[in-house]
């Protein structure tokens, strides 16, 4: 489905593979991960049969209008063992007054039947399944931009991870310089060995961060890789673009003008409104079981037996028939069955009514929360960014003043633990942003 990459304006998340010579490990974009998705999910093949399965109700609902067409025939041997002598009998409508012990007789006929009148019932059965073909094709539709919708969320994800790995080994690598820092001035007795143990837990504490962002990283590929269905042994990995800050700063969409479209777009909508219209459709048919049912009929047949003196043939022809027919069934007591019927697709109105309601109001929160998340994400990086700035000329400074000796070492690790912290905020409040913003243009398309 190409409006999901149309919907998607980030050309960063489109960025082209590495050339062949820097990577022999395929690294997929987003669009080449919701391609793969959308032609090898299993649910999506699932809901594609079901497709296939409301096609093929409509082509014999609509088949139901034409007459029926049949041909048939009996053949039977009869033995009669006890047979008096000079008894007579009928054998296809004639009088034998020889009888065999063993005889042959045969029946050949082609009937038709066709259904004239049964209160429209034909019709709106054909009409509720194209309505019911045509939900399946929405839920279809509906079952894609859910998978859609989580590929994006898990890829977003990992590329914020990815940047927290980032952030994690520049952590590392200053608590590695200060641990380094601290062991010399062990050594020249500026600094206690208690002091040095807490600039070696804190190298410590920050691998285990380091290494569980790693971890965090593999296990949303690993999800992004079952929702592939991809089941080989190979590596996976996504192309791993930028992002600029701009893109967490553009102009938020407006929540009712998301909605409004939503509205007309999004499948689960158009599915419940099907379901409504549908089951007006049901209710006409339980109504039509009130209605007369008028048919008409027609046949041909003929008959042979081997206790005629006739040829096969002369029989064939002199005992063909012709018959047409018409039957008329007026439905009088019918033990309730039509009211019920009726009753029951009445109250399957109201739910699906309902389910309506309940759609879009779910709808409604779930565009409310991508809004809240935006406009809250989007205040948040403006400051993030600010304190980023200012607790990273603290953090220099106070280096420094560690290094002369003009700082403690409790200080040094509460201004790390500071700057950390806001490259954190930092990072989380423009991804968070930027994948918010994205979801509202999506629910607009």
């Amino acid at each position: 489905m190409k409006h999901i990459i149309l919907a998607f304006t980030y050309a960063a998340f489109l960025a082209p593979l590495p050339a062949m010579g820097q990577s022999i490990e395929k690294k997929w974009t987003l669009q080449e991960c919701i391609d793969y998705a959308l032609a090898n999910n299993i649910s999506l093949k699932k809901n594609q049969m079901q497709k296939l399965s409301a096609k093929e109700d409509v082509e014999q609902s609509k088949a139901q209008l034409l007459p029926s067409l049949s041909a048939s025939t009996n053949q039977n041997i009869i033995y009669r063992p006890f047979i008096a002598s000079g008894q007579s009998t009928v054998a296809n409508g004639y009088v034998q007054s020889s009888v065999d012990k063993v005889y042959y007789s045969g029946s050949y006929s082609v009937s038709a039947n066709w259904t004239v009148w049964n209160g429209n019932r034909n019709k709106n059965t054909i009409k509720y399944n194209e309505l019911l073909a045509e939900q399946a094709e929405v839920d279809s539709m509906s079952t894609a931009r859910n998978i859609e919708e989580r590929i994006v969320q898990l890829y977003v994800q990992i590329l914020y991870t990815n940047e927290a790995i980032t952030v994690n080994e520049q952590s590392l690598a200053s608590s590695k310089l200060n641990e380094q820092r601290g062991k010399t001035m062990v050594e020249v007795g500026k600094m206690s060995k208690a002091d040095l143990a807490q600039l070696t837990a804190q190298r410590a504490q920050d691998e285990y961060n380091l290494a569980a962002t790693k971890a965090q990283v593999k296990n949303y590929k690993y999800q992004l890789k079952q929702l592939l269905e991809l089941t080989d042994a190979t590596g996976f990995d996504i192309v791993i673009p930028e992002f600029s800050d701009a893109l967490a700063l553009e102009a938020i969409p407006e929540l009712n003008t998301v909605y409004v479209q939503a509205l007309e777009n999004r499948p689960e909508i158009k599915s419940a409104l099907l379901a409504i219209e549908s089951s007006e459709v049901n209710l006409d048919i339980a109504k039509a079981q009130k209605s007369p049912t008028v048919g008409v009929s027609g046949g041909v047949g003929t008959n042979t037996t081997s206790m005629s003196d006739t040829g096969w043939g002369r029989q064939m022809k002199t005992n063909l028939d012709f018959s047409v027919g018409a039957t008329v069934s007026i439905p009088i007591l019918d033990n309730r069955q039509t009211k019920t019927a009726i009753n029951k697709a009445k109250i399957q109105r109201e739910s699906y009514l309902l389910d309506l309601k309940d759609k879009q109001k779910t709808l409604f929160n779930t565009i409310e929360s991508y809004w809240i998340d935006a406009t809250t994400n989007q205040s948040k990086f403006k400051y993030a960014q600010e304190a980023t700035r200012s607790q990273e000329t603290s953090y220099e400074l106070l280096s420094e003043q560690f290094r002369l000796g003009l700082k403690n070492i409790i200080e040094l690790m509460t201004g790390k633990t500071n700057l950390v912290q806001a490259q954190q905020n930092e990072l989380e409040s423009k991804y968070l942003t930027i994948y918010n913003i994205y979801m509202l243009k999506y629910y607009q398309r």
